[in-house]
């Protein structure tokens, strides 16, 4: 593997904007949205702790 293939976040950035199933469940919609804010505060988290430890 080189390292395009570790840092490719096309899949991450199309898991947020991709087009809505109509035919999705109820429950299958609540764990898109809870799927959605656990990789959003990963995220958040991971640029704090890259901005603590450049900073400090």
């Amino acid at each position: 593997m080189n390292w395009k293939e570790y840092f490719n976040v096309k899949d991450l950035v199309g898991y947020f904007f991709r087009k809505k199933d109509p035919n999705a469940s109820s429950y299958m919609k609540m764990m898109y949205w809870a799927n959605r804010i656990a990789i959003t505060m990963f995220l958040v988290c991971l640029v704090v702790i890259i901005y603590r430890l450049f900073i400090r």
